[in-house]
């Protein structure tokens, strides 16, 4: 009886990991194919919480979960475009239109939800997506629930797409040698843009199931979780498969935020367990992963090209 109860803990523990680690993984994957093609993108946050409230919006208004996930993913897009236009074609610093973008998303998110809504917190619940509600429980829960297959199989279909296709290949040498690939005659430009919106859509996707999951939107319902998923995809070494593994560490370590009781370790330690994580991974793997050599440095062409 102890064995069965001690796998049936280990079962709703690994659910759990499962459960938390796919908005993680989502963005981690989307921050792979904006870097691999040299564009830093810290707007991850603000693309999780803009996907999160689109979704919420349109759930709400029609009262179709899957219009919802639709939503949230062209909402991500929407913001992605933004940082694309901005320092792909305008030549922005990367990292200064991500973090204003995160504060445009946190501001907009909490003015919509007093309009829409006339709520300062949260917006009224909205139905997930689980056909098989009551009939499966723990891991089965999660496995068979159509959102997560959804998200493995663009997780596997990112990955096969920046390693397996020639546009995967151009979006490389965008990050590694724009220089190369402009001489080759592909437009660096849009290939970088093209990145970008795809960054967008799996970050918008993994504020849908954020949305989904919670049942309702909640004010900065992101909490840090785009800061984190740059650090795994770090740790994955800008693949969309490892970095997508990398986020069940932070998935493991959010659950047990979760599970600890307050009275073994102090609730202000167990709310900054993620983010201590997140600072002792990059301190002992930062030195170890080779970020694309073009990352963060927009492209100049040469005057004499065509």
């Amino acid at each position: 009886m102890d064995a069965t109860f001690a796998a049936g803990l280990g079962l709703a523990f690994f659910a759990q990991v499962l459960r938390i680690s796919v908005p993680y993984a989502l963005a981690a994957v989307g921050g792979a194919f904006s870097e691999r093609g040299g564009v830093v993108n810290i707007a991850l946050e603000g693309i999780l919480l803009i996907g999160a409230f689109g979704s919420a919006v349109v759930a709400l208004a029609t009262g179709h979960a899957w219009l919802g996930v639709v939503a949230g993913v062209a909402a991500g897009v929407a913001v992605a475009a933004v940082h694309a236009l901005v320092t792909v074609v305008g030549k922005a610093d990367q990292i200064l239109s991500g973090l204003a973008l995160n504060l445009f998303a946190l501001g907009a998110t909490r003015g919509l939800l007093k309009i829409l809504y006339d709520s300062a917190s949260n917006s009224p619940r909205v139905d997930g997506i689980d056909p098989l509600r009551g009939l499966t429980g723990g891991v089965w829960s999660v496995l068979l629930n159509p959102l997560f297959l959804v998200a493995v199989l663009v997780i596997l279909i990112g990955q096969h797409l920046l390693f397996r296709t020639s546009f995967g290949l151009a979006l490389r040498a965008a990050g590694d040698g724009p220089r190369a690939l402009d001489g080759a005659g592909t437009s660096v430009v849009r290939t970088r843009i093209l990145g970008v919106l795809l960054s967008g859509a799996f970050g918008g996707l993994g504020g849908a199931w954020l949305l989904m999951e919670q049942h309702s939107f909640t004010d900065g319902m992101s909490n840090g979780r785009g800061y984190i998923a740059l650090a795994a995809m770090i740790v994955g070494k800008w693949r969309p498969l490892g970095a997508a593994a990398a986020c069940l560490l932070f998935g493991a370590a959010e659950t047990l935020q979760i599970r600890i009781p307050g009275d073994i370790l102090p609730t202000q330690l167990l709310q900054a367990l993620p983010y201590l994580l997140t600072i002792i991974v990059l301190a002992g793997w930062i030195g170890r992963a080779t970020p694309p050599r073009a990352v963060g440095v927009p492209y100049e062409r040469e005057k004499g090209d065509a």
